[in-house]
């Protein structure tokens, strides 16, 4: 594995909430909002982030992003586990053993920022995504 961080989800505040955490914890801040991404986005979720990651000294600090308009965001479930894997089979591996007896959101696939992505709740209520990023 090469890294496991916490993702927090916000329903509109993220760039906010993001700016606040990078002046609390003097990290620098990288974000992409739904309008500058490739996926087809309505008008009213341009401005909303599609993903956040706060660093420092190459450490990943925090990542976050916006729902969409309409979806559901609760406060004090709004985190994710993310674990970043090293290989496809390392990313199968985690995804089938975490996401046994849960509900999963979104299955293990290939998206357009990753080789591999799942996002699901483990049969203990907490959430978790799978990534394999794509080779650059």
């Amino acid at each position: 594995m090469k890294d496991v961080n916490t993702y927090l989800t916000f329903d509109g505040s993220c760039k906010e909430a993001m700016s606040f955490y990078q002046k609390c914890l003097e990290g620098e801040l990288q974000m992409t909002t739904f309008g500058e991404s490739n996926m087809p986005t309505p008008p009213e979720a341009k401005d909303r982030v599609m993903h956040a990651r706060m660093f420092k000294g190459g450490m990943t600090l925090i990542m976050a992003s916006d729902t969409m308009p309409g979806m559901q965001c609760r406060q004090g479930d709004n985190f994710s586990i993310s674990l970043t894997c090293e290989n496809a089979g390392e990313a199968e591996k985690f995804f089938v053993s975490l996401s046994e007896g849960g509900i999963v959101k979104m299955p293990l696939q290939e998206t357009f920022w990753a080789e591999k992505f799942a996002m699901f709740t483990d049969k203990f209520g907490i959430n978790w995504m799978i990534n394999l990023e794509k080779a650059h």
